[in-house]
């Protein structure tokens, strides 16, 4: 029975058996007492919310048990829950691309169950998250995230946040923090500051008179600009919607600079238990350096100042006290002396230099006060449901003064440098007078109480808002021009004398404007393909023309399963936008206060593309959009001053195609490109001119007196170019730096716009056909960094307090290009029209210091 194994004996073969089978129970008896003693080790649970600064959701945060590999991702709703050790100290790391890494300490009992809300912040490399990872940007239409730090270095003599839209939508006056989007114009463009409405000054005729924007980049966190087919819940404007959060610091700190333009400083700080913070910025802008260097010498006196602050209070767990208060001013005086301006004129008849040489006597005094003053209330009754109560009120104060009497003389120019006489108009043809006054007076005072709300229920994130406002307005309008040609005044009458325009108003309105939406985003699909609806509808009442208005609004995305990272949107909507005060004026000075809304639908479809080229990132987003407008309030623009005709007799369209390229350019160095094409027109109901002809069947022109006009041909106009219409922009944001320094660097700041059309004034015949060159500007700054890394500093330095010192030269219009803003039209002798254009700065020179600590 027995068998030999590699020669032992059959009885060692059986003890080593016997030994194998009582290990086993061994074994069994220790793995049990392990899976015991795993079973009691204590434990507890932690879970939360992830908000960005604007409240939020952030998905796929990667939450960290710090030193572990222990750890979960949040959903799409930005919660998550985590099981982490009980009775013993550990820490979670929060962390997201293109955000500050965010760090919480914890001790919590067996059991305990602990729920939190953490908010992160972005990091200094806000381009990986604006250009690659921020889902939320890609897939709602028309927003572009905006990084405030870049308004600090951008080279525009405006500077600000409105500097950087500017490369995204184009410009044609860099003395203008205004803007128009897809064929609008000044007054179709919604500007929050932390859910509050913020209005312009009105009165403004010129860019030369505006001051500070309302803006401060210093306190800005995050910055949103959707340039068309935005949400139901923001406001009743047909254009863009500029929505800006200001911070809320966890520590102290602040910056002061200091430039040939401008100067300002900015205070951020909280308490301890960070239950209280507070902003305050400061700032003062003087354009005299940049003005005294325009066609029109003088005496030029123009300066601007705010004071801005913003404060929170947490007063509970779930509630929190918000301030926000805005106080700024602008005076503008202009005491001119003379004026040189040349125009070249090109014809199959003949060919000149045309001179306008005009002198002044009198003076121009404007003041623009605005005040803001916003109180919230933020309640968040549970991680889902959050409710904000609002009350603003809002004033405007405006006095336009000006009594300026100008000779002029024009005629050709003499250019040749050999001559006695150059510079000199030789061959005169036309001379005059002409004297503006005006004693003009606005006041509007907007009471603003609102309501708000989201509720977070997992796949749908439902929003919702009601208002209530009421608007008071108080209009005093004087003025009038005297034109005098050749000795006599135009309009001529033998009998008395007469005033080529003269506006004598008085209004006081009092509106009241009902306003709300709901709007629900849904998220469908899968992690594979991503699908995403957001529908809303939103509602308006304006007492003054008695219009009950209703806009839905629709908005899509889809990302497909595809290698390439490519997403697909689309939106479309009603929009519509009552009138305000500057709509309601007539040319004539009255009001009309049975306007209706100008009313449109709009359609966009776009792609949003990441991709990485030489291991860096780049995104590529493109749109196309059509918006059809009918009752449409048409308007003339002259600088940045907008005169209506006060009527809804219009329709009209805009369609066009948007291209931009986000990305390093250069590495570690964020750069945009933004290219458009466009079109705008509109159709003026009843507008039409006759055509004449004589005896013999010829057309001659309206004012021939050596021939009978024995028969006319009505025309119509039908479509014609808007004031805002351009084919063609291109937008450039470029930052670059030494290779072999990265303190030392470089912003450069382009933008081309094809030609705009000018109306010539009371013509129906030739209404905008004048044309305004192409507007082409580039801005250059060159940065070093004088100061950094605090901790090398002795402890005795003076400047062992800041975190670092950057110095900036600026070089303002660096092809010093004469462009055009608009056209002077003077008559000869002969009465014939000539448009003499109205430049803007020639190449400039700006230093700024700025110093942060």
């Amino acid at each position: 029975m027995y068998k030999y194994v590699s020669g032992t004996t059959s009885k060692t073969v059986k003890e080593n058996y016997y030994l194998h089978f009582m290990r086993l129970p061994v074994t069994a008896f220790f793995i049990f007492l392990s899976l015991c003693a795993l079973s009691q080790k204590k434990s507890a649970f932690i879970s939360g919310k992830i908000i960005d600064e604007n409240e939020n959701p952030l998905s796929k945060v990667s939450v960290m048990i710090l030193g572990r590999q222990t750890g979960t991702l949040t959903s799409d709703s930005g919660t998550f829950r985590l099981r982490v050790p009980a009775e013993k100290a550990f820490a979670l790391v929060f962390t997201f691309t293109g955000y500050r890494n965010e760090q919480r300490n914890f001790y919590l009992s067996d059991g305990e169950q602990e729920n939190i809300a953490v908010r992160m912040e972005r990091g200094s490399k806000v381009l990986e998250t604006v250009t690659v990872t921020d889902e939320r940007e890609r897939k709602e239409t028309g927003l572009t995230k905006i990084n405030p730090k870049n308004a600090l270095v951008l080279p525009s003599t405006t500077g600000g946040v409105e500097g950087l839209i500017k490369i995204l939508v184009g410009s044609n006056n860099e003395l203008t923090s205004q803007y128009s989007v897809r064929g609008g114009n000044y007054d179709e463009n919604l500007i929050y500051i932390n859910d509050f409405e913020i209005f312009r000054p009105y009165l403004v005729r010129s860019g030369q008179q505006e001051g500070l924007s309302l803006i401060n980049p210093e306190l800005a966190r995050n910055i949103n600009f959707y340039n068309g087919g935005f949400q139901a819940k923001y406001g009743d404007k047909i254009s863009s919607v500029l929505d800006i959060q200001y911070k809320k610091p966890k520590s102290f700190g602040g910056s002061v600079y200091v430039s040939l333009l401008e100067q300002g400083f900015h205070l951020e700080g909280s308490s301890k238990n960070e239950k209280f913070s507070y902003l305050l910025g400061v700032r003062n802008r003087t354009n005299k350096n940049l003005l005294s260097s325009q066609e029109t010498t003088g005496s030029y006196v123009p300066s601007s100042a705010d004071l801005q602050t913003f404060v929170t209070w947490q007063l509970s767990k779930k509630n929190q006290l918000e301030f926000l208060g805005i106080v700024s001013g602008t005076k503008f005086l202009l005491v001119p002396e003379a004026s040189q301006k040349t125009s070249s004129v090109f014809s199959p008849v003949f060919s000149a230099n045309i001179g306008l040489d005009i002198f002044f006597d009198g003076q121009e005094k404007d003041n623009y006060n605005t005040n803001m003053a916003g109180l919230s209330l933020v309640h968040q009754a549970n991680k889902n449901l959050r409710i904000k109560w609002m009350l603003s009120r809002f004033e405007d104060n405006e006095n336009e003064n000006f009594d300026i009497g100008s000779t002029y003389f024009f005629g050709e120019r003499n250019f040749d440098k050999t001559s006695s006489t150059f510079g000199q108009i030789v061959n005169p043809l036309g001379a005059g007078f002409y004297r503006n006054y005006a004693r003009n007076s606005l006041n509007i005072v907007d009471w603003d109480l609102a309501t708000k709300g989201s509720l977070d229920k997992g796949k749908h994130f439902i929003q919702w808002g009601v208002s209530a406002e009421r608007t008071f307005i108080k209009d005093r309008l004087h003025e009038w021009e005297f034109q005098d040609s050749a000795g006599y005044s135009i309009p001529f009458d033998p009998n008395q004398l007469q005033f080529n325009n003269s506006l004598n108003s008085v209004a006081d309105l009092t509106i009241n404007k009902y306003s709300g939406f709901i709007q629900d985003n849904i998220r469908l699909g899968d992690t594979v393909r991503e699908f995403t609806l957001q529908a809303g509808l939103r509602y308006n009442y304006n007492s003054l023309n008695k219009e009950f208005l209703v806009s839905p609004r629709l908005q899509l995305s889809y990302k497909p399963n595809w290698n390439r990272d490519v997403v697909f949107k689309a939106a479309a909507g009603i929009y519509d936008q009552p009138p305000f005060y500057r709509e309601l004026r007539r040319y004539d000075g009255t009001l009309n206060t049975a306007l209706r809304s100008q009313k449109s639908y709009q359609l966009v479809a776009g792609t949003d593309y990441n991709f990485k080229h030489n291991n860096r990132p780049f995104r590529i987003t493109t749109e196309a959009y059509y918006k059809n407008l009918w009752d449409v309030d048409p308007y003339d623009i002259d600088n940045v001053r907008i005169r209506y005709f006060g009527t809804n007799s219009a329709k009209a369209y805009a369609t066009g195609i948007e291209t931009r390229l986000f990305g390093e350019l250069i590495k570690d160095a964020e750069s945009w490109l933004s290219i458009a094409v466009m079109q705008t027109k509109e159709n003026i109901d009843n507008d039409f001119y006759y055509r004449y002809k004589n005896a013999e069947g010829d057309f001659i022109t309206a004012q021939s007196t050596d021939q009978v006009k024995a028969d006319s041909v009505r025309t119509d106009v039908g479509f014609v170019r808007r004031p805002s219409d351009r084919l063609f922009t291109l937008g450039l944001f470029l930052q670059d730096y030494l290779s072999t320094n990265k303190n030392f660097r470089v912003h450069l700041n382009m933008l081309y716009g094809s030609n705009i059309s000018y109306n010539i004034p009371g013509s129906v015949k030739y209404r905008n056909a004048l044309i305004i060159d192409p507007y082409i500007r580039v801005d250059l700054g060159f940065s070093a960094l004088l100061l950094d890394e605090r901790s090398q500093r002795r402890s005795h330095s003076p400047f062992r307090g800041f975190e670092n010192i950057w110095a900036s030269l600026e070089v303002f219009n660096l092809i010093d290009r004469a462009n055009t803003i608009s056209y002077q039209l003077v008559k000869d002798f002969a009465n014939n029209t000539f448009a003499i254009p109205n430049r803007l700065t020639p190449r400039l020179i700006n230093f700024k210091l700025l110093a942060r600590f």
